[in-house]
């Protein structure tokens, strides 16, 4: 992989105001040597998008508990291709029940991380799939 560090946005759209396991990854991905923007709670799909490409980010984390996930990954992956960025990764976490995520994957997510998961499982995914992208840059 590039000398360059991965850029993560970690993002919480919405109105849900809970933020304890966006602040865990967050630190789990600034604590593997990633660079972290996390965007602070309420954030609306165009400020995710925007905030991911001035940061130059090689990804976006949704974190989402408010069971609007399908709502708010279309609209982020949508925007993404409006802008023409959509290499940026979007991948998920939060409670989201099992049966949703096929569809997520569908609409363009890499991955949903459940409750428990464990932040090394996270970090490892987010490497691979961030040397996998940059591989066709």
């Amino acid at each position: 992989m590039s000398d360059r560090k991965i850029r993560v946005v970690v993002a919480k759209p919405g109105l849900d105001g809970h933020d304890r396991g966006a602040k865990v990854i967050a630190r789990a991905f600034r604590d593997a040597g990633m660079e972290v923007i996390y965007t602070g709670l309420r954030q609306t799909p165009e400020q995710i998008v925007d905030t991911a490409i001035q940061e130059d980010a090689d990804a976006i984390g949704i974190s989402i508990l408010s069971g609007a996930h399908e709502h708010y990954f279309r609209a982020i992956v949508t925007l993404l291709k409006e802008k023409g960025s959509e290499d940026i990764i979007v991948f998920g976490g939060g409670v989201i029940p099992d049966g949703d995520v096929p569809t997520l994957m569908e609409v363009g997510a890499g991955a949903i991380f459940g409750p428990g998961t464990a932040t090394s499982q996270c970090i490892e995914w987010l490497e691979k799939a961030v040397e996998e992208k940059r591989s066709k840059e």
